[in-house]
């Protein structure tokens, strides 16, 4: 009996103590002015019910608090805003002291140099860079001739397989970008580089904890092996003093028509930039589109009927062109519906640089805005029946260029790869469903935060779609 006293009594210290600790740290946030919330632990704040609970901690801090509130989730004091007005307004204003506020994780993995992490002239200067790397004009003379090159032997020899379409999509998104930053030597590194790159990707989304075994420790150090892959390979080019017409040569090119001169380091540091922003969105756009087509037949006849027409005009080892790809209407809206339904992106992040008033409360300098995109996608009013898969409505180009299309982001931040994601997207699914059709194996089980993914794989069988040889 008096044992069980005993437990009885550490328990209610135990639930004491933590009551008192939950109570101060909310002590601490009461400041006149902020949004109504809850910030939760200290240091780790509620990061773990945003992680584990996803829309469901937003819609129920939303019950409680309305469409602005206060949290702390991923290692810094955050509002948190599901107003679709607000949220425009927040994007378009980076120059009133909203800028980029990504985790401490993500800005310590992917760079001090990154895109995401830099503003003012310094993001302006990075921003070309990338941009005259992704142009209409790269897209269509340099980059599609080598993406189609890749879909087609990747694409080689799925016939009769049982294949994890997750993980291929991963590999594809991944050697894809690589083949476009250095083509001669992507496939000598793709063996060290893929692995340390999908560890870097793991830890950019984690408490910024530095001890073995966390995946913010393996991300870092993923990032210090990526470092001496690359520093490498800049080298290398340098002593051969040999011309490349890929990405890094255009980086590495100190001539008069490079206008956007950069450090080895903000070299590197646009690379992995390059590699972390195309991957995601490619390798979960992709894969959840093979998903959508199993799923809804009508569109996969839809789409099948407009690359099998696009193939009947071509001989049979005739790449896509740029004229090609323009003419793909009905595959565009595919990608538009998958990134709308799968919600890819949830949200963007903005921090404060100076104090400010938004929403009639106040914001304190050097907290982060995290502007929740994910509810418009399901808001039926913006789209009827929405959580129905239904590519036909972007078939009217108006509907991309409403203020409330934030899938890709918005604002000066806009994603600068847009347009290339669409194109690898859309050569993946040309070769795809031309070549093949597929079923699903197993029982699937999908997760839609804080990234979507299939926790024990998407496998599919795969068949033939034509009598002709795959692999031409």
């Amino acid at each position: 009996m008096s044992v069980f006293m005993v437990i009885i009594g550490l328990f209610l210290m135990v639930l004491s103590i933590c009551t008192a600790v939950l109570r101060w740290n909310e002590m601490r946030y009461r400041k006149k002015g902020l949004p109504p919330g809850t910030m939760g632990w200290p240091v780790f704040g509620e990061t773990t019910e945003f992680l584990k609970q996803g829309p469901n901690f937003m819609k129920n801090q939303r019950a409680r608090y309305g469409t602005f509130f206060k949290s702390h989730i991923l290692g810094c004091p955050t509002v948190i805003s599901m107003d679709p007005e607000l949220n425009r307004y927040i994007l378009m204003n980076e120059a009133k002291g909203l800028v980029p506020g990504y985790p401490q994780s993500m800005l310590d993995i992917l760079g001090k140099c990154n895109i995401a992490a830099v503003h003012g002239s310094t993001h302006k200067q990075m921003r070309g860079a990338l941009l005259a790397l992704i142009s209409p004009t790269m897209i269509r003379e340099q980059l599609l001739p080598k993406i189609d090159e890749f879909m087609r032997a990747f694409l080689c020899n799925w016939d009769n397989k049982v294949i994890n379409i997750q993980d291929k999509t991963k590999e594809m998104a991944f050697l894809s970008s690589l083949k476009q930053i250095a083509s001669a030597e992507s496939s000598s590194v793709a063996k060290e580089f893929m692995p340390e790159f999908f560890k870097l990707v793991l830890g950019t989304l984690s408490l910024p904890i530095d001890l073995p075994g966390t995946n913010y420790r393996g991300g870092f150090q993923a990032r210090k092996n990526i470092l001496k892959i690359l520093g490498q390979l800049i080298e290398q080019r340098r002593e051969s003093e040999e011309s490349h017409k890929d990405m890094l040569g255009y980086l590495m090119r100190n001539d008069d028509s490079n206008r956007h001169k950069l450090s080895d380091d903000e070299i590197i540091d646009q690379i992995i930039t390059i590699l972390y922003s195309g991957y995601e969105t490619v390798s979960t756009t992709s894969m959840m589109s093979v998903k959508f087509l199993h799923d809804y037949p009508t569109v996969l006849e839809e789409l099948r009927k407009e690359h099998m027409g696009i193939r009947a005009r071509k001989k049979a080892d005739e790449p896509i062109d740029w004229n090609d790809l323009k003419s793909m209407r009905f595959t565009r809206a595919v990608i538009f519906e998958t990134s709308r339904l799968a919600t890819i992106v949830n949200g963007v992040l903005r921090k404060t640089t100076q104090e400010m008033e938004l929403n009639g409360f106040v914001i304190p300098e050097g907290w982060r805005i995290y502007v929740y995109t994910r509810e418009i996608n399901y808001d039926p009013f913006l789209y009827p029946d929405p959580l129905a898969f239904n590519p036909w409505r972007w078939m009217d180009k108006g509907l991309e260029s409403q203020s409330y299309f934030l899938i890709f982001g918005g604002g000066t931040r806009q994603c600068p790869g847009k347009e290339l994601g669409i194109a690898e997207v859309s050569t993946f699914l040309h070769y795809f469903v031309t070549r093949y059709r597929w079923g699903e194996v197993g029982e699937q089980k999908l997760m839609k935060f804080p990234r979507v993914e299939a926790p024990n794989g998407l496998h599919i069988r795969v068949s033939s779609n034509r009598l002709t040889d795959v692999c031409i």
